[in-house]
């Protein structure tokens, strides 16, 4: 063991008692976090990503993990001589790319997500939506609007679906069991058919079916900001809809809270939108006071 200095041993004392309240709040509790973006393809903070996730296990707390990787996805397809088709500015998911969906984030992704958290000393079991029929999913419909025209149509996106049937039969098993599950964003569809569905709206549903108590999104931004650019810690539902509705929650971010949004309304108690390129982030957001990021609460 190396030696610290007894300035180093009060600093380690002092957090371990400031985390300590927040530790027993949350044990037995389910936390779900969807993990994706540029936390995801940095090494170093993929590490610190499955020590967090690690940490929370240890600590008692019921941890499940939802991942994305739309990069990888792309690169796969490049690799493999797929062209990528849109419509309404949306990615069309045919047959040839659904089964490269499913590879990439079923079979790659996922593996290397649990071998980075046990690595650290727990177990976690790779899943998707397919496994113990836990999500079932329906083709997804997305209206556009022309910007010519200004005439709105139904665009088809192919396999891209959206959840609309959640069992938590194996995930309450694989908590019992001490296991961490990460889940890939695919399910089957009762027409038989494979889905890639949006990673976010996929871990709004399955936190929703858990009644979780925290929902984190591991995003590439701080947070909400008001319209100085300053990160608001905390908004209510009717608070982050008057946002939106004002301007001050624009562009990408309004997808992202209106995600939020509907996963407080299927049942969590809050969503938490945070920087996932900051070190630590998840336990900084649920062991500290000042948390790391935006909490929308009903």
């Amino acid at each position: 063991m190396s030696a610290i200095t007894p300035e180093e041993a009060r600093n380690q004392a002092r957090l371990l008692a400031e985390a300590l309240p927040y530790m027993q709040r949350y044990e037995g509790k389910t936390i779900v976090v969807k993990y994706g973006g540029h936390a995801m393809g940095e090494p170093k903070l993929s590490k610190a990503f499955a020590r967090d996730i690690a940490l929370l296990k240890q600590s008692g707390v019921n941890p499940i993990v939802v991942h994305g990787g739309g990069p990888q996805i792309a690169e796969m397809l490049k690799k493999v001589g797929i062209a990528s088709q849109f419509q309404g500015g949306l990615r069309v998911t045919d047959k040839k790319t659904v089964e490269v969906v499913e590879m990439v984030l079923a079979g790659s992704i996922n593996k290397e997500i649990v071998a980075l958290i046990n690595a650290e000393g727990e177990w976690a079991i790779g899943l998707c939506g397919k496994d113990g029929n836990m999500v079932f999913a329906e083709k997804l419909k997305r209206k556009v609007t022309d910007p010519d025209s200004n005439i709105e149509r139904i665009v088809d996106l192919g396999f891209v679906g959206e959840p609309v049937e959640v069992d938590r039969t194996l995930l309450d098993l694989l908590a019992r069991s001490e296991m961490i599950p990460v889940i890939a964003p695919v399910a089957p569809g009762r027409d038989g058919e494979t889905y890639n569905i949006n990673a976010d709206t996929f871990a709004g549903a399955i936190a929703g079916a858990l009644a979780a108590t925290r929902l984190l999104f591991l995003t590439d931004v701080s947070g909400v900001l008001d319209k100085n650019g300053e990160l608001i810690d905390e908004l209510t539902v009717a608070q982050a809809r008057a946002l939106i509705a004002d301007g001050t929650i624009h562009g990408g971010m309004i997808p992202k809270v209106e995600t939020c949004i509907e996963a407080v309304e299927r049942g969590v108690e809050g969503v938490v939108i945070v920087d996932g390129k900051a070190p630590h982030a998840v336990l900084l957001e649920l062991f500290t006071a000042h948390g790391a990021g935006t909490l929308i609460r009903p």
